[in-house]
């Protein structure tokens, strides 16, 4: 494993900036997001209703990523990027205000969770989209994907251990208030980063024409299609497990918010040194067979976990599953991402949001209302078996690396036309 593969691609002074304004906005998102779940869960305990919090977040991604991909290809992407982290940061504000003065109300949290969804829906595709901006290289094109998802992963780390810690001492509020803080950074970062030239299409179509061009592009890429078709099903099916961890935290263990987050931040750390290993991969052919063995430990990992009474142990497969689960996001982004051409990528990865985030609040949904009817350790264990299914249904495909070979040089020269065209 080479990790200078992993971390050239911070020689970009632009990367180095969009990477440490996220990395701070993510703390406070993830703060914020175990808070959401602690408080509903406490105030309720159902793991339905933790499912519902999920859905209020996550659900419009699967209305609206395809009109935010749309949106990323039509329309600059810095000014997209600000007007979203704009709406997040006043939802975290108006969390804050509502939340120190009293206003504890389910459908309080989930109406702010929901207009935060929104602001994702349109924020994910023109963040996702705009690495290939701040990239010069194409062969670091898979290492800035995937640390990206490090990013997202580390803060999923932090973020819990640190919600964890505050809320058993402080309270909830101060996490959403950090939250509120941190979108600070990441707008002063956004506005020092030089993006390349905005260029406007010469004539814009109706976006349902966008809309159908992306849709039947998507389709004709088999290496698209069946990689969305994959995360997917492993989204709604495997990685809804999430879901079930406040129960296990409370109801199994007897612990509180403390608890609950070093659960996530183990999880977050597997999650973290995968995206780190993945980075470390200078070309992408050998990424799909790498998803394939991860597929099968996450599918170890859930069914071993479903048997553990022991809190250590339990979080030592929380790792191990947190290994496994977000492997899959950015293996899957790079693929989609260094298959699409520019003039669709930013629908690509909308239909990419609309695949992963989009089908989880609906998978959160299910295995909240399965788990009243039998046990959370049943639920979990059958996912388990559900991802080695998956896992062994792509099998062909994913041992195929000829294809992403062959791409791995088109694309390549096609970056770099990409590259000199936007700088001019």
């Amino acid at each position: 494993m080479n990790f200078a593969n992993a971390f050239r691609v911070f020689k970009s002074r632009d990367y180095r900036l969009f990477f440490t304004g996220q990395l701070i906005s993510r703390i406070g998102m993830w703060m914020q997001r175990t808070a959401v779940i602690w408080v509903i869960y406490s105030m309720t305990n159902s793991v339905l209703m933790v499912g519902v919090a999920t859905f209020a977040e996550q659900f419009p991604s699967f209305l609206l990523s395809p009109a935010g991909g749309i949106t990323a290809d039509r329309y600059n992407r810095y000014k997209i990027l600000m007007v979203t982290q704009l709406v997040s940061a006043l939802q975290a504000v108006l969390l804050t205000a509502f939340y120190m003065y009293g206003y504890h109300s389910v459908a309080l949290l989930l109406g702010l969770s929901l207009m935060l969804g929104i602001a994702n829906a349109y924020d994910i595709p023109a963040r996702q989209a705009m690495v290939n901006d701040l990239v010069k290289s194409k062969d670091d094109l898979p290492a800035a994907i995937a640390m990206n998802s490090s990013l997202n992963n580390l803060t999923r780390l932090l973020g819990p251990a640190l919600a964890g810690i505050v809320i058993a001492n402080y309270g909830a509020a101060i996490c959403f208030g950090s939250n509120a803080i941190s979108f600070i950074a990441v707008i002063i970062c956004l506005n020092m980063i030089r993006f390349p030239i905005y260029k406007a299409p010469l004539k814009r179509k109706k976006p349902w024409t966008d809309f159908k061009e992306g849709f039947y592009y998507m389709k004709k890429e088999p290496e698209i299609s069946r990689t969305l078709l994959l995360c997917s099903l492993v989204s709604f099916f495997v990685i809804t497990y999430n879901t079930l961890q406040p129960y296990f935290a409370k109801t199994v263990f007897h612990g509180d918010a403390a608890t609950y987050g070093y659960m996530n931040a183990a999880a977050g750390l597997g999650a973290f040194t995968s995206t780190l290993f993945i980075a470390s991969q200078k070309k992408t052919g050998n990424l799909k067979n790498i998803l394939f063995i991860n597929l099968l430990l996450l599918g170890a990992g859930l069914i071993a976990m479903s048997f553990v009474k022991v809190l250590p142990v339990f979080i030592l497969f929380c790792f191990i599953c947190g290994f496994g689960t977000m492997s899959i996001m950015p293996i899957c982004n790079t693929i989609i991402q260094t298959v699409s051409v520019a003039e669709m990528r930013g629908r690509v990865i909308g239909f990419f949001a609309m695949a992963t985030l989009g089908t989880l609040p609906l998978g959160s949904l299910v295995i909240g209302w399965l788990s009243k009817y039998i046990s959370a350790q049943h639920c979990q264990l059958g996912q388990g078996i559900l991802c080695l299914i998956i896992g062994l249904f792509f099998y062909r495909f994913l041992m195929d690396k000829k294809k992403m070979e062959v791409n791995d040089e088109v694309i390549k020269s096609q970056h770099q036309e990409e590259i000199v065209l936007n700088h001019k």
